[in-house]
């Protein structure tokens, strides 16, 4: 098929620091490589781009934190993220990494060429200084309260729970994470663009130009930010882990990363087109290209302002035709933290959950967080796999299979003459096509991945209603035409399937022997064929498309979260303080005997009280105690206690109480009795 039109794809470069979770792939990575497998598929020249984003402060403060070089820490995460990537299908064109050669050549001639054509503003300015440390504090070394939330953990460069792009020097009560010490502002020379000279282009390309194509999230965000009114930004930053700023003065200074990171499409493009023998400049200069920038929501101030800006600037470059960021998912309930462990792993879920990727590509498709936040459960995995993947999609392929092979030993029936249910339902086939492009064309994966799933349902209906298994027995002919019909909707799910589930379609293409076929169909294909699979070819045998996912599986999974949530909560326990001192005689004050628990019931309209019977030795008294939502009165029945026994008696709901049961707690909030278990220890015995 000749090409249509050539396209320039980017995803987010992810940040190797971590490993790549659920968020990301949700975010970012399936919906671009949905829709660049789509344009492949549909005859468009794709050029899908990415790579591992090495520079900013995080990377050697995560290698201070694990004791190693900066080149250590990205070493390993971009093997690890690359991996991941492949592992789950995304087909990029070109995986690069900006600490390679080429980016620091490509980024820093960008950056010359914006200075030397005079449109950087060259300031001297105070930042934030850790006297402690001596040294100036990137963004990402500087923590303190939000000054748009409140936030009082946001970061210097953004806070992570508003989703507000800042400057270090924004924060309320700053505090520097390399010492702890209060920084102080200290002069220091940088390189800004001045982003409010590009209001006025802004405007029109974005507010004017896509109101009425680009996403509402990401159009509102856009206008938020230019109606506040730009301000120059600086694209250097005092840091020795980088590219060096390339310019006489700039010693000790590198490239900040959010200057160079997006130019990190640009030579990941030169690095491929020089691999594939090609011309990288028509996929970034050529006017006839479309650029489309895959990116999460806090990106888009970066690529829908501040990247354009330095392309304007630049003047040769095309600009972005779309920018389809999505919202953030979260985790049951909670948001996706790789700090706080609360993720789901890339490389961890396919241990766990072997060869089905398709899976999880599928689940996050369907819930995926394209205007808002969405979340991510484990029971909404499980439904989409047994209620849709299973009971749809591959009960289809399984049945069709199954009976072809039964009655004719896989070859492809001869149809006879089509009903008028047999033509009405390949009109119906033929329109899916065009009816997926629409959605994913639009960005609307979710949508689409909905549409795919209607083709198998489409099937279904029509073998249900048909019923060959019975048919079979009184009319072998009419049964001959309703498999055949089966087996062309088989075919098109194999091709239409490719974009959301490349791993389920390429095992169905093999049960189908689509490389046996003279000309495998394409996209297209699919409406304007008369026949996807001719009589006489002969499929293989059957297998599982899908397997059912067991409750006992996901209790595994719900099982590892909630330990992940008691050790955060368990880590993040603060201790308290000590009380202000007391005297000897103060302490000599309290009596404090051990007794016995010897009867216990709970106390009426009452979750949190047990009543109970303790022999404190001196005698038989009831104590009220708010222990009923971690103890049963069976299980304290006879324990050993310590009680505080002449503490002034209180009435609680009517039952006068004689003392206190002095207990502990555990870091995950579990109360503990203070009980001396030793044998020779008497109630009545006294505690000093």
């Amino acid at each position: 098929m000749s090409t249509k039109g050539r396209y320039t794809i980017t995803a987010a470069l992810p940040y190797t620091n971590g490993p790549i979770h659920i968020g990301h792939l949700a975010g970012v990575y399936v919906p671009a490589d949905i829709y660049s497998r789509y344009l492949r598929m549909t005859g468009n020249d794709v050029a899908f781009i990415c790579g591992s984003d090495e520079h900013g402060a995080a990377i050697p403060m995560r290698a201070k934190k694990e004791g190693v070089s900066p080149q250590v820490i990205i070493d390993k995460y971009h093997s690890i993220i690359k991996k991941s990537f492949q592992d789950f299908g995304i087909s990029f064109d070109n995986y690069s990494r900006t600490s390679a050669p080429i980016h620091h050549e490509t980024a820093s001639e960008f950056f010359k060429k914006l200075y030397e054509d005079g449109k950087f503003i060259e300031e001297t300015s105070e930042q934030l200084y850790d006297p402690e440390a001596e040294q100036f504090l990137a963004d990402r070394f500087v923590t303190g309260t939000c000054p748009k939330c409140g936030h009082e953990e946001a970061y210097g460069d953004q806070c992570e729970k508003c989703g507000s792009s800042l400057n270090a020097t924004d924060l309320i009560n700053p505090k520097s994470t390399i010492s702890g010490a209060k920084p102080i502002l200290k002069e220091t020379k940088h390189w800004f663009l001045p982003l409010d000279q590009y209001e006025d282009f802004l405007k029109e390309w974005v507010l004017v130009g896509h109101k009425k194509d680009w996403k509402t999230n990401v159009y509102g965000q856009i206008k938020s930010w230019i109606d506040d009114g730009l301000r120059p930004r600086a694209v250097t930053r005092d840091l020795d882990w980088g590219i060096p700023v390339p310019v006489d003065g700039a010693e000790g200074k590198v490239l900040y990363v959010w200057f160079d990171a997006p130019i990190g499409y640009i030579s990941s493009t030169k690095e491929w087109a020089a691999r594939e023998g090609k011309d990288w400049e028509p996929y970034w200069k050529d006017k006839d290209t479309k650029l489309v920038h895959f990116i999460g929501k806090d990106n888009i101030v970066f690529h829908c302002i501040i990247f354009p800006s330095m392309l304007k600037a630049e003047g040769s470059y095309i600009l972005p035709e779309n920018v389809p960021a999505n919202e953030f998912l979260n985790l049951e309930g909670n948001k996706l933290s790789t700090s706080k462990n609360w993720a789901v792993w890339l490389h961890e879920y396919l241990e766990e959950f072997p060869n089905q990727q398709d899976v999880l590509r599928y689940a996050l498709t369907a819930n995926a967080p394209e205007t808002k936040d969405n979340d991510f459960t484990w029971k909404d995995f499980q439904a989409r796999n047994n209620n849709e993947l299973v009971a749809i999609f591959g009960n289809f392929i399984n049945r069709v299979v199954v009976l072809t092979n039964k009655y004719y030993d896989g070859i492809v029936p001869t149809p006879d003459a089509l009903s008028k249910v047999d033509l009405q339902t390949l009109a119906e086939l033929k329109a899916y096509p065009a009816v997926i492009s629409s959605s994913i064309e639009r960005y609307r994966f979710r949508e689409a991945s909905q549409e795919l799933l209607n083709v198998a349902r489409l099937g279904n209906k029509y073998l249900a209603d048909a019923e060959p298994w019975k048919l079979i027995k009184t009319d072998e002919e009419r049964t001959k035409t309703i498999m055949y019909i089966a087996l062309q909707i088989a075919s098109a799910l194999a091709t239409l399937s490719e974009p959301f589930l490349p791993f389920t379609s390429n095992k169905l293409k093999s049960i189908l022997s689509h490389s046996n076929l003279d000309v495998e169909s394409t996209w297209n294909d699919i409406a304007i064929k008369e026949v996807l699979l001719p009589a006489g070819h002969k499929i293989e045998k059957g297998e599982l498309l899908f397997s059912k996912i067991e409750d006992t599986e996901i209790q595994t999974q719900l099982d590892k979260l909630e330990a992940t949530k008691k050790a955060n909560e368990a880590e993040n326990k603060t201790i308290e303080p000590q009380k202000d001192t007391t005297s000897f005689d103060d302490f000599s004050k309290m009596d404090i005997r051990i007794g016995t628990i010897i009867e216990a019931e709970k106390m009426p309209k009452a979750k949190k009280l047990l009543v109970l019977k303790v022999d404190t030795g001196i005698n038989v008294r009831t104590i009220v105690s708010g222990i009923a939502e971690h103890f049963s009165p069976e299980e304290v029945v006879g324990k050993k206690v310590t009680v505080l026994v002449n503490l002034a008696p209180r009435a609680l709901r009517g039952v006068e109480s004689e003392g206190m049961i002095l207990m502990t707690e555990t870091p995950e909030g579990k109360l503990v009795f203070l009980n001396p278990d030793e044998n020779g220890v008497n109630p009545g015995a006294v505690v000093s």
